[in-house]
């Protein structure tokens, strides 16, 4: 009976102590000055759970039971340390982090880029999901996933022309940074990353920042920025080789390599790309060409590195669309470059095609003065040439400058020709950062960019069917484009309490934009604008307890007008300057095993850019300012990790896109007038009421990785006249990955990848644009639809050396 009793106490204790939960406190130094690190990030077996030190350097974890754990800490300009600790009861751990024997290529970012204290809503991309989603497809592939994301492609495939928006806003109002260097165009203010293909190559991380965000670079962050981080320095020496396969033909060629560190100062890494596809459209192949090269030099205390991007792209012309009355029966239908020849047959010129090359050279210099105090500036340059060729058939003379053609007896008005449109620009400047941080409470910034562009628009005719007294070097027009930007800006965070932040940031920016010359419809263009904009920003962030955070910030952005904005209106309807009050309310959760992010936002918009219908003098659609209009919603992400081997990120954005008081402009044939309608309230165009992602990842072994990515987007009105004869359907996109990775002898590593995409074979459209009218008393269209391919693969090979 003893026996027994002792037995059972002995099982009893065996159970409470493999079930009891303790706790594990500790304190991050200085390994050199023994003084504590605030804000160091804590990671635990690499769970979700993770501290980040207060002022004291102090972090705590509960509910651990008794075991063996892996303590992950890091902090910028330390080496990271891995801890083991054996837990068998409430533990105390003093954890030292050792200074960078070289300056972190991290701080050439860190001036832009928000943290987990900056009360602004952000999401950051790792180098390892970056990789993952880095198949042949554009920079579009990386980003898709995010919240409140949707992508579209000219070629159905993400291959070539793609197009993004965030919470609605296109391209052309999301403020764009490589290494803090801006890469807006700055007429456009467009980030082409067709013109940088396999770009995400060469990136390390990305943090996305939604709203009008933190003060940057470049053009104004009208809705949302992505901050792009190029590679970091590996401190081996490596060689990669990737080789990718898929549907449409398609093939990408990749080699990485580097150096590692020489004599422990000195790295060199290159990459060499090239992408080629058919396209899922009809002649919409691309042959995309691109590399890096970047020269580094790393110092206790200083930094620099030169850094050069090309990108070469030649892409089939298949912006024009499917009209829908083609939809139904040939989706794949692209009727760019059609003409009838003689005997009246119809063919396609060949060479429709987009023809542009563009080099980045970045020189980036950091230096750290003290553990307090660093300054990083760069200088970078821009060159881009190149040009979009078309065939015209049966085109008046006199819309090219030219005179009619007298043959014989017979007057010609018209001809048929290939004419080809240049563009061939500089972009450059300076951008200067310095960040101070006395203390663990006080962390300032002051930075800002000057920046210079020129942009000379020419059109040439190489080809005319009937060119007897067509000039030698003629362009038929010629107009050029000045800008120069210069802004500064300051931030300061400053912890006023333990758990609460303030957060300030202001930033002035003045442009002078000179326009000179003609347009391609022959007007004189001319004009001269000089804005200058002041852009306050401010919040807190609160922390509840180390698990809650809730955080409120108001921003002011101010945006100027793009090139197409002020050489397309009517003169006595100049657009204005437009201007964005972004209010953000957000709070985050996070445990050992589930994250949540979730956040209300209301972007109150004066004198928006809209499309309403108005022409101008030659019968072209522009931009005019509406005087209210708003976007406001809802946006909840979360990462829910049970066990090691199962992950679900997921996101989702409930919003309301309004403009106020819009009145719709429709042209009438019958009368050669326009019809004006006033609708009131109504939706803008090709923003979604919900977008929602989902990624589901198994690893049934540490080599094996399957995932199921789920994308859905609502319906999105293709103009703004809330009108459901003018719309997009909802769709729902789900893409299948396997990925497995080994280890042989005779290299590093091998790893595979197989993607199945649209697994479902789901016909859906992405993205449109519609030409109103009334003809005949009744109101017709003419418009263009951008299906995205069906079912589609695609597998590769990436070897390490």
């Amino acid at each position: 009976m003893k026996l027994k009793i002792s037995m059972t106490i002995v099982a009893m204790a065996v159970f409470i102590t493999l079930n009891a939960q303790f706790s594990m406190t500790g304190v991050v130094r200085n390994a050199e000055t023994k003084e504590p690190l605030s804000r160091a990030h804590v990671l635990v077996n690499n769970q979700l759970k993770a501290e980040v030190t207060n002022k004291k350097g102090e972090f705590s974890f509960n509910g651990l039971k008794a075991g063996t754990y892996v303590i992950h800490v890091s902090y910028m300009g330390f080496e990271t340390a891995n801890e083991t600790i054996v837990v068998k009861g409430n533990q105390q751990v003093e954890i030292f982090l050792t200074p960078k024997a070289i300056l972190s290529d991290e701080v050439v970012v860190s001036a832009t880029r928000a943290d987990g204290k900056t009360p602004t809503t952000f999401q950051d991309i790792s180098k390892n999901d970056i990789r993952k989603a880095n198949d042949a497809r554009n920079i579009t592939s990386v980003i898709d996933q995010a919240v409140s994301v949707v992508t579209t492609s000219d070629a159905g495939t993400g291959i070539g022309n793609v197009g993004y928006r965030l919470r609605g806003t296109d391209e052309t109002r999301i403020n764009v940074t490589i290494d803090g260097v801006p890469l807006n165009d700055p007429e456009s203010q467009g980030a082409w990353f067709v013109n940088l293909p396999d770009f995400a190559s060469s990136v390390d991380n990305l943090q996305i920042q939604r709203g009008v965000g933190t003060s940057s670079n470049g053009a104004a962050a009208f809705g949302a920025s992505m901050n792009f981080q190029t590679l970091k320095f590996q401190p081996k020496a490596y060689a990669e080789i990737n080789e990718v396969a898929g549907s449409f033909n398609t093939f990408k060629h990749n080699v990485n390599f580097g150096t590692g560190l020489l004599d422990g100062k000195i790295s060199v890494d290159g990459r060499l790309s090239k992408i080629t596809s058919d396209g899922y459209m009809d002649r919409s192949a691309a042959n995309l060409n691109s590399s890096s090269l970047a020269v580094s030099y790393f110092g206790k205390k200083n930094m620099i590195k030169f850094m050069m991007l090309t990108g070469k792209e030649k892409t089939d012309q298949s912006w024009d669309g499917v009209p829908s009355n083609v939809l139904d029966t040939n989706r794949t239908f692209n009727g760019i470059g059609g003409y009838y020849d003689a005997n009246g047959q119809k063919k396609y010129y060949a060479n429709e095609i987009d023809n542009y090359s563009q080099t980045r050279y970045h020189l980036t210099f950091a230096h750290e003065f003290n553990s307090k105090l660093n300054l990083t500036a760069a200088a970078f340059y821009t060159r881009g040439y190149g040009y979009y060729e078309q065939y015209k058939d049966n085109v008046k003379y006199k819309k090219y400058g030219l005179s009619d053609q007298i043959i014989g007896m017979d007057t010609l008005k018209k001809t048929d020709l290939v004419r080809r449109k240049f563009l061939d620009n500089h972009f450059y400047g300076l951008t200067l950062s310095t960040t101070y941080k006395p203390n663990s409470k006080l962390s300032a910034t002051l930075g800002g960019g000057a920046n210079n562009y020129e942009g000379d628009h020419y059109g040439k005719i190489i080809w005319m069917q009937y060119s007897g007294n067509m000039p030698s070097e003629f362009d038929y027009y010629k107009g050029a484009g000045n800008k120069q930007d210069v802004n500064v800006y300051g931030k300061v965070n400053y912890q006023l309490w333990e758990k609460l932040n303030l957060w300030a940031d202001v930033q002035v920016r003045n442009i002078v934009y000179k326009i000179t010359g003609t347009d391609g419809d022959l007007r004189d263009i001319s004009q001269t604008h000089n804005w200058t904009f002041v852009n306050p920003k401010a919040g807190l962030s609160y922390d509840i307890n180390p698990s809650n955070q809730v955080y409120f910030s108001y921003a002011v952005a101010n945006r100027e007008p793009t090139r197409s904005n002020l050489v397309e209106a009517v003169d006595s309807l100049r657009p204005t300057p437009e201007t964005l009050n972004d209010f953000e309310l957000g709070y985050h959760f996070i445990s050992k095993k589930l994250i949540v992010n979730t956040n209300l936002y209301y972007m109150d918009y004066k004198n928006q850019l809209v499309y309403t219908g108005e022409i101008n003098d030659v019968g072209a659609s522009f931009m005019k300012n509406v005087e209210k209009s708003h976007r406001a919603g809802i946006e909840i992400s979360a990462i829910w990790q049970p066990i090691r081997q199962f992950r679900w990120q997921a996101n989702a954005t409930f919003s309301q896109n309004k403009i106020q008081n819009f009145t719709e402009f429709v042209d009438d044939w019958d009368t050669w007038g326009q019809r004006d309608t006033l609708i009131g309230t109504t939706n803008i165009a090709l923003s979604p009421d919900v977008i929602a992602a989902s990624t589901i990842t198994y690893l049934p072994i540490s080599t094996l990785e399957l995932s199921l990515q789920t994308k859905y987007v609502g319906n999105q009105y293709i103009d703004n006249s809330s009108s459901s004869d003018r719309m997009l359907d909802a769709y729902l996109v789900n893409n299948l990955i396997l990925r497995y990775s080994f280890k042989p002898k005779f290299v590093k590593e091998i790893s595979l990848f197989f993607s199945m995409n649209n697994i479902f074979n789901q016909m859906y459209v992405a993205n449109a644009w519609i030409y109103s009218y009334y003809e005949g008393g009744e109101r017709k269209a003419e418009d263009g639809y951008f299906p995205q391919a069906g079912r589609n693969f695609m597998g590769g090979i990436s070897i390490k050396l």
